[in-house]
């Protein structure tokens, strides 16, 4: 008779084990996350928003397509996005200071500016 309960016993304490580790390990993605220095840029109504954003070295850039048609992210030979879907996103990490200009190769007439320092 006292098997059991042992059995129900040590299964609770596995379970609450897994539920704190788990707990543990969606806190540090989130911090790990947070600490580093990210920047977004909206994709809506056929433009970039905003259309010029100033960032430091090591910076990661993230744009994301709100709009319900297909655009992409294109700076010479620094970076070229997919096309982005609604709702997909595309990141870059800014490793050297300069000025890159990019467009939406869809749509030549979206363009935007990265500053970085």
């Amino acid at each position: 008779m006292r098997f059991p309960f042992i059995r129900i016993a040590v299964g609770l304490g596995l379970l609450v084990l897994a539920i704190g580790a788990a707990s543990l390990r969606q806190s540090y993605f989130a911090r790990a996350q947070e600490d580093q220095p990210g920047a977004r840029v909206s994709i809506d109504n056929f433009s970039f928003t905003p259309k010029e954003i100033t960032v430091t070295k090591g910076t990661t850039v993230t744009w994301v397509n709100h709009d319900d048609v297909p655009h992409t992210v294109v700076s010479g030979g620094a970076f070229r996005s997919k096309a982005l879907d609604t709702d997909d996103t595309f990141s870059f990490t800014f490793t050297e200071a300069g000025s890159y200009s990019y467009f939406c190769s869809v749509h030549p007439m979206m363009v935007g500016k990265v500053i970085v320092k």
